[in-house]
């Protein structure tokens, strides 16, 4: 089973530093980086906006709380979005490399 991982940080360069220590690691086959992104969320009884970048992180479920620890250690912000949301299908050559991608 899969999983894909949701992120937001501040920067391309944190983008990049995140999705390259995990991929490396193995915890993630692939990090798909959006940007820009345009958030608005409550912080410290304030409504804020800030422009962000978007980590798509596919990988394994069963590395989810591995991955999720270590995007804890690398991020920037003191409460981080990160989110795993399972898939439920997908392409099977697709589910294959994942597969092959982080063994």
């Amino acid at each position: 089973m899969f999983s894909i991982v949701l992120t937001t940080v501040k920067d391309r360069r944190e983008a990049r530093r995140i999705s390259r220590a995990l991929v490396s690691e193995r915890l993630a086959a692939c990090v798909s980086v959006i940007a820009p992104v345009s958030s608005t969320y409550r912080w410290r009884g304030k409504v804020e906006e800030a422009g962000e970048v978007l980590l798509l992180i596919k990988t394994a479920t069963a590395k989810v709380d591995r991955l999720m620890a270590r995007i804890k250690e690398l991020h920037s912000y003191q409460v981080p979005e990160i989110i795993s949301l399972k898939i439920q299908r997908g392409w099977p050559q697709y589910l294959k490399w994942l597969k092959e991608s982080l063994d």
